[in-house]
């Protein structure tokens, strides 16, 4: 899958209000994100570096000990293990979320969604 329309990718609810769409290649893995306004992003670490850049909205992100809040243009980097979280203040938000290595546990429930139906949710 060389070429990928990234508003035709299926998607799967992360979280309430938090839906992704996925694209995972050997060593990376990228994550189309919409959030609404007010969903949150709940503080969790995982061994996974990501990167992400905000493409629509704003959202008040918390890196460790640091927080900014992000508009469009703007990108960020979180270290492996990192406690992370954010908020979203101004939707929708899009986000490019890139992991490195791929997130087993989101392709997983990803297959998953895909083989299924629209209304699958996983807690």
């Amino acid at each position: 899958m060389p070429f990928v329309k990234a508003e035709e990718l299926p998607r799967m609810e992360l979280f309430p209000g938090a839906r992704s769409g996925l694209v995972a290649g050997r060593q990376l893995m990228l994550s189309f994100l919409v959030m609404e306004t007010g969903a949150r992003v709940p503080e969790h670490s995982h061994p996974h570096e990501q990167a992400g850049l905000m493409i629509e909205g704003v959202l008040r992100f918390r890196i460790g000990g640091e927080e900014q809040v992000l508009v469009p243009g703007d990108a960020f980097l979180v270290p492996p293990d990192m406690a992370h979280s954010g908020e979203v203040l101004e939707g929708p938000a899009k986000v490019l979320d890139i992991f490195s290595p791929p997130r087993e546990d989101y392709i997983e429930n990803y297959n998953r969604y895909t083989q299924t139906s629209g209304q699958t949710r996983w807690s």
